[in-house]
């Protein structure tokens, strides 16, 4: 089919949902991606962080290939060798005890909520349901991580929301402290938000978090789902911080472009679980495990962790240097492999001329421009990006 054939079948056959760039993209291998014409593009989007690794990755293409020849799904009311190893890695990895997989971000973040309630209600009560949430944040689309998002645009029209929620500010201690009650079970925030606008927390704040949590028995939720996997430069971005949350979920980067989610807890938290309390059909089957296991070999073994973090390096000092030459340009921040630049303009139209030139990126909140490329991007390829900006910012002098 022509490119424009797909388009107009999927304006008749899917539902509106997205509003998608006028581009059909047939093949990628490692940061390219290449149009129905064969065109290149440079893919600094990455399925939203997801494709860690680039496209077509040749060792997570071959643990898929293997896995699919062996065993692709069985109910989990039995037992698959790559579940339990997948688990065994996060937890070895992690400060977690105990693993729950998934399918994807929202349903990890609906296991979070769902454990840190169970948790609470057994432990303190069943008055104890209270979830506080930041303003700005992202956490799906799901009722129960729709409500927990703190953007009324996402919610309108889908109201009654989940009760028990309530939101505060981001990166504002004296707020959270005001906000929480006697009802308050849970903290739930991410590190860095990156869907809203790539906002990075001051250390001193979220080191206090961490502490009003343990001084009140309330459970700190970390929603990693897209700084989690190396993005930040570290295997999850709570190192960056020197802290621990009791509960993180994960999904994107984690199975390379493979559906998965997971939700992490501590021991003491994960026994509020029981069988019965919490299930998916597909969660950790064989094949999404076998990918994720495959990622995490070479993030850590594989030595990708650390190049993605030289990437990171280079690429947060190439928008520094590109903000100090155009007024337009409000503030660089970010960290690794997440950056954004924070616009005085509309950013939507610099993704378009972006695209035009064959480069892909992506505007959050209007005006920021966030850049999630796969960590096996080099320097020229990093380049690359910043000659396109540059010459689109040219413009706008």
């Amino acid at each position: 089919m022509i490119a424009t054939d797909i388009q107009e079948n999927s304006a008749r056959y899917l539902m509106n949902t997205y509003a998608r760039l006028s581009l059909v993209i047939e093949r990628g291998q490692g940061c390219l991606v290449y149009d129905a014409e064969g065109r290149e593009y440079l893919d600094c989007v990455a399925g939203i962080a997801v494709n860690i690794l680039g496209h077509a990755h040749p060792d997570i293409v071959e643990a898929i290939s293997r896995q699919a020849r062996q065993l692709i799904h069985t109910s989990n009311l039995f037992y698959t060798e790559p579940q339990t190893q997948l688990a065994e890695r996060l937890v070895r990895h992690s400060f977690a005890d105990k693993v729950f997989l998934c399918n994807s971000g929202t349903e990890a973040n609906e296991a979070a909520i769902k454990l840190a309630r169970r948790y609470s209600i057994k432990t303190f009560g069943p008055e104890r349901i209270e979830i506080l949430t930041m303003l700005g944040s992202f956490h799906g689309r799901t009722l129960a991580s729709l409500t927990a998002t703190g953007q009324p645009a996402l919610q309108e029209g889908f109201g009654p929301l989940v009760p028990g929620f309530r939101y505060t500010t981001f990166n504002d201690l004296d707020k959270i402290e005001a906000a929480l009650t006697p009802q308050t079970a849970a903290i739930m925030l991410e590190p860095i938000q990156a869907e809203g606008g790539v906002i990075v927390p001051d250390v001193h704040y979220m080191k206090n978090i961490r502490r009003l949590c343990t001084e009140r028995k309330i459970l700190l939720i970390f929603d990693e789902v897209q700084t989690g996997m190396g993005r930040t430069g570290t295997l999850f971005a709570y190192e960056q911080f020197g802290i621990q949350p009791d509960i993180m979920t994960l999904a994107k980067g984690l199975g390379g472009g493979i559906p998965i989610g997971a939700c992490l807890a501590t021991d003491t938290v994960a026994a509020a679980f029981e069988p019965g309390t919490h299930a998916s059909t597909f969660g950790g089957n064989p094949l999404a495990c076998a990918a994720a296991l495959k990622v995490l070999d070479l993030l850590i073994e594989g030595g990708k962790l650390e190049q993605g973090r030289a990437a990171g390096e280079y690429l947060a000092k190439c928008l520094a240097t590109l903000s100090q030459q155009f007024s337009c340009i409000q503030e660089t921040r970010g960290m690794g492999l997440l950056q954004g630049l924070d616009l005085s303009i509309d950013g939507k139209p610099i993704v378009m001329e972006c695209l035009e030139r064959r480069v892909l990126i992506n505007c959050t909140m209007g005006r920021v421009l966030r850049f999630m490329p796969p960590f096996i991007i080099s320097n020229a390829q990093i380049d690359r990006l910043l000659s396109v900006l540059s010459e689109i910012f040219s413009k706008r002098k």
